[in-house]
């Protein structure tokens, strides 16, 4: 266990030079292809997958919405496979740190946002004064639906890092613990060793889920401007 609670969320380096980019371009290696006709159960079982998150985000969508499906199943398996990757003792998960999520999601929500505006500008200029507002309330209300549009991309990367980084932290703490009391008590480490594996098959759902809900999100943004 390290020391620092907080050194594995620090970017790693290799002989001084940032290793975050190889990292984040390591997981779609780990994804298997197939070059034959009939594909082995792992392929399939793969293809299977994607087709089931594919067919359910894109259900709700238009034909304009649909051409999207390939970025945003592509953005669920890259978040998945990095977040999982990052749950591997002596890893780095660059979904722990702001600034990526930022990088992911701010380019993301201003796509649909333009191409609402492109498309329907409207009903997409409709969203900044709710029908029957008072005259007084308009600049207020203006203002208001402003800001809740332009804090979209923000909510967006500091819940999944909340997320990733608050599970990464109780692993640690608990870890430390698992390991200071296995010196002391045999008993009480055997419990909280159970808690770790418990916690652990958490942080696999909670993983996945997160990469699922940040991806579902940004197909509603989608929905929305289109």
């Amino acid at each position: 266990m390290n020391e620092n609670l907080f050194a594995s969320f620090i970017a790693p380096t290799i002989l001084g030079l940032p290793a975050a980019v190889l990292i984040i371009l390591f997981p779609p290696l780990l994804i298997p292809t197939s070059k034959y006709l009939i594909n082995n159960r792992l392929i399939t079982t793969q293809q299977w997958l994607i087709k089931l998150t594919s067919k359910q985000m894109m259900a709700m969508h238009n034909t304009k919405g649909r051409t999207w499906s390939l970025m945003l199943v592509s953005l669920i398996i890259f978040i998945a496979t990095t977040n999982l990757l990052g749950l591997l003792p002596h890893s780095f998960t660059p979904t722990t740190q702001l600034s990526m999520n930022l990088a992911m999601a701010i380019p993301l929500w201003a796509g649909t946002v333009i191409m609402g505006f492109r498309s329907k500008i409207k009903n997409a200029l409709a969203h900044f004064l709710p029908q029957g507002t008072p005259t007084p309330l308009i600049p207020m209300l203006v203002i208001i639906e402003t800001i809740s549009l332009l804090i979209q991309p923000m909510a967006l990367a500091v819940r999944l890092t909340a997320n990733i980084t608050a599970g990464h932290l109780l692993m640690h703490l608990i870890g430390s613990a698992t390991l200071a009391m296995s010196t002391i008590n045999l008993p009480s480490t055997l419990i909280i060793f159970t808690i770790l594996i418990l916690l652990t098959i958490l942080e696999i759902a909670v993983a996945l889920i997160q990469a699922y809900v940040f991806t579902l999100l940004v197909s509603l943004y989608l929905h929305d401007n289109t």
